[in-house]
């Protein structure tokens, strides 16, 4: 998948970085770029779409939904509405938009959605911090959010993401991301969300971005497998993890890894399987923003001169990404 679903703030500071003006014009153009770059679908499946962007029209007169699915597109929407403190005088967040989401849901589905999204997000202070009440919180939302969509007819896509901002170890960032994995499939179990009509959207298993030693792709790939193995449901169909923050090149090697280190690696979960390896059960995949479009936003930098160069760019870092979901991915890719 294609993220490209950045709240008109979000969007319009990325903008700023990039000395680009931001208005909604500016937006729109910049949307139908990533929409129409030719062959994209060649390794996307699907673009996650923001409430602005999905009322969206091509300077030609369709909809981004129709440019979209006429290039061969399944269309997503992010119906989360942001993070609020958890409580007054907390560093916590808590995702919103619950409010309203059924009637919202049903709206989206008209425009022609036929998956959603809903992000929490989830910090790492201090060996107290993020505390069970603020996951519980936060997992009870995505199970809402989840199974509301369900009702609707969109498949709904799961992201609890550990923030890889601050000084924390890998070994801590698996602890936390265990634990919010483990509460979020118990509240998706609780709200009777079908499992085998749902995506996970997790974070890699990686160390703060502050930390004073920074993984291997290979440390990466087995702390995420043996995480995802320990806690998350073989029927779900499939996992697609997000970049947060990753350039794209460390999300493809990282993702290409767990393809290429998980029938030699984790030996104590792999006890009882025929071969002695484990089995993944699920497909692994990508749902990417940064890593896919920060090379694009650069090259345009808002000048439609630079449009076909930021397409080209684009669809490198797409074709490197899935080929990385095949364990295909090579440093040698990049200069394609």
């Amino acid at each position: 998948l294609l993220a490209m679903d950045e709240s008109i703030a979000t969007c319009n500071q990325r903008f700023a970085n990039a000395n680009i003006a931001q208005t909604v014009e500016m937006r729109r153009g910049y949307r139908e770029l990533l929409l129409t770059a030719p062959g994209l679908s060649n390794y996307i499946s699907g673009v996650i779409l923001s409430d602005e962007s999905i009322r969206q029209t091509h300077s030609n007169g369709l909809t981004f939904v129709q440019v979209a699915h006429n290039a061969g597109l399944l269309v997503g929407i992010k119906v989360d509405t942001g993070t609020i403190e958890f409580t007054e005088h907390s560093v916590e967040k808590v995702t919103e938009g619950l409010d309203g989401l059924r009637q919202r849901l049903q709206s989206y589905f008209r425009f022609g959605a036929r998956f959603a999204k809903w992000r929490s997000v989830i910090a790492v202070v201090d060996a107290q911090l993020p505390t069970l009440a603020c996951i519980e919180a936060n997992a009870h939302a995505l199970a809402r959010y989840a199974v509301l969509c369900q009702e609707a007819g969109l498949v709904p896509v799961v992201e609890p993401e550990i923030l890889m901002e601050g000084d924390h170890s890998q070994a801590r960032c698996q602890e936390v991301t265990e634990s919010v994995l483990c509460s979020v499939f118990c509240q998706l179990r609780q709200q009777g969300v079908a499992l085998e009509a749902m995506l996970l959207k997790p974070n890699m298993v990686i160390s703060g971005l502050a930390c004073d030693r920074q993984n291997t792709a290979t440390e990466v790939a087995d702390a995420s497998l043996q995480c995802l193995l320990r806690v998350v449901p073989a029927v779900v169909p499939g996992i697609l993890f997000l970049s947060g923050g990753q350039t794209g090149e460390m999300a493809s090697g990282r993702l290409h890894a767990m393809h290429g280190r998980h029938p030699v690696s984790l030996p104590s979960l792999a006890a009882g399987t025929p071969s002695g390896n484990p089995i993944l059960p699920w497909t692994l995949s990508f749902s990417f923003a940064r890593a896919l479009q920060y090379p694009a936003l650069e090259i345009w930098a808002g000048k439609e001169t630079n449009r076909n160069a930021a397409q080209q760019a684009l669809l490198q870092r797409a074709f490197c990404s899935s080929a990385a979901a095949k364990g295909e991915y090579s440093v040698m890719l990049e200069s394609r």
